[in-house]
């Protein structure tokens, strides 16, 4: 199948400052069915998402915890993951 051209498809970037809410999800949901049904028209999807994992609220969150900002982060990723975001 020739492809009808490039359809460029982004998110905005989750915080990971806590947990994901259904919002995020929400978001990220009906963005990769929009991709879905770009793809199944033929055209060449670029998708992207991510998270901001930057920033003092999360340096404090990571304090109260006792770990690392780094640490903090790649948990709270793992959670967006999960979630399906």
């Amino acid at each position: 199948m020739s492809s009808k051209g490039k359809y460029y498809m982004t998110t905005a970037i989750a915080y990971a400052s806590g947990k994901p809410h259904i919002g995020n999800t929400y978001e990220i949901v009906l963005a990769d069915a929009i991709a879905r049904f770009k793809r199944q028209e033929g055209y060449d999807v670029y998708f992207q998402t991510g998270t901001d994992e930057h920033g003092q609220k999360i340096e404090l969150k990571a304090q109260e915890t006792g770990i690392t900002p780094k640490e903090y982060v790649d948990k709270v990723a793992e959670q967006i993951k999960i979630s399906g975001i």
